[in-house]
């Protein structure tokens, strides 16, 4: 099980990956598509159009890493409730990555009402 604190910034791209890309086009993707710095230590998710491959890239310290999960049955559901359609990302909690990854649709989830600060 993999674990993010939860001021880690997590960012979800809304649009089917080529899971062929490693470490360099995934960056490329961020920086490119995504208008974000990839070495900033924030994590990205990828899915590919079947849904059944995930990618998580993150700049630990001294380089990239590449955390990636292929399902042998079923697919991952990216159904996520805040996206719309001009949105190419959408931020999530670790809670809803750790739910994302065990195959949880967060548009099922109920969520309770809690404080949230917006920031300026």
């Amino acid at each position: 099980m993999l674990t993010w604190p939860g001021s880690v910034p997590i960012y979800v791209y809304r649009f089917p990956t080529d899971m062929r890309k490693a470490f360099d086009g995934l960056a490329a993707i961020v920086a490119g598509a995504m208008g974000m710095n990839p070495m900033d230590g924030s994590l990205f998710v990828f899915r590919n159009r079947r849904g059944d491959r995930m990618k998580i890239l993150y700049w630990d310290r001294d380089g990239y890493c590449l955390w990636c999960k292929r399902l042998e049955a079923g697919t991952f559901r990216f159904n996520l409730p805040e996206i719309d359609d001009c949105q190419d990302r959408v931020t999530v909690s670790s809670t809803e990555l750790a739910m994302l990854v065990d195959g949880v649709d967060l548009t099922s989830v109920r969520r309770r009402k809690r404080y949230r600060h917006l920031a300026v």
